[in-house]
């Protein structure tokens, strides 16, 4: 037995409602069939699902990322005026992550911005299977939605050691879509310093590496570090890990 679909009440199945001097606006349930359509294919993971704006924490002892969230809300209200993206950087935790998914799932719902969400090893896996035979996508495929999103967010950059192939994807990406003004949002745990020795050389021994830990220069070179300060905002999020809090929290 077939059940009938359920008939919106306010436009009567045609997507369009009446509005003020004689006008007529998309309906609410097309508005709202849209952000579902734009939710299901922005691949943002189950862990994050819950991520919004409005329950990403910054009072009380979190005061200190108010001014990170302030950007990411100054950001939703002036997309696409300004389509600046954002560099989120911060130590493992502090919540870069869920103020990114904040920032998309509010575009896709108030906007209706078609964004992306991809995380970077994730990424860098999928290009490398498409060079086996038996996986039927290609590299172009792989990389056409990332190419192509309006709005991309590419979490946790830099958390691949650095090869010439990583390198040269990382440029490969960032440089298509600064070239054709797409709008990247990042998040890395690396801090954003060249990649330099203390005698300022650009190659550096293993050792003076680990003396100084890794920088984001390091990890995914200096000209594309470059690159992202011509494409993004630098916010830096400062703070505990809020997973080790809570789990710290739950054996009291």
């Amino acid at each position: 037995m077939k059940v009938a679909a359920e008939v919106c009440g306010l436009c009567g199945g045609s997507g369009w409602k009446s509005a003020e001097k004689s006008r007529v606006v998309r309906c609410d349930c097309r508005l709202k069939h849209r952000a579902e359509s734009l939710l299901t294919a922005a691949r943002i993971p189950k862990r994050y699902e819950h991520c919004e704006l409005s329950n990403f924490e910054f009072e009380g002892p979190h005061a200190h990322l108010m001014k990170a969230r302030m950007a990411a809300c100054k950001f939703v209200e002036e997309y696409p005026v300004d389509n600046t993206g954002l560099l989120l950087i911060g130590s493992i935790g502090v919540g870069k992550t869920h103020l990114a998914v904040g920032i998309i799932k509010e575009l896709l719902v108030s906007k209706g911005i078609p964004c992306l969400f991809y995380d970077y090893r994730e990424l860098l896996k999928q290009i490398q299977n498409s060079y086996n035979d038996s996986v039927k996508a290609t590299e172009l495929e792989v990389l056409r939605p990332v190419f192509e999103s309006e709005v991309l967010v590419l979490d946790e950059l830099g958390a691949v050691k650095p090869t010439e192939w990583v390198w040269d994807t990382v440029s490969l990406i960032l440089n298509t879509r600064y070239n054709n003004n797409r709008t990247t949002i990042i998040t890395t745990n690396y801090p954003d310093d060249a990649a330099r020795d203390s005698n300022g050389n650009s190659e550096f021994s293993r050792a003076q590496r680990a003396a100084r830990g890794e920088t984001l220069g390091d990890r995914i070179g200096e000209r594309m570090r470059s690159r992202l300060h011509e494409m993004c905002r630098i916010v830096k999020m400062e703070g505990a890990d809020f997973r080790q809090t809570l789990r710290s929290a739950s054996f009291r």
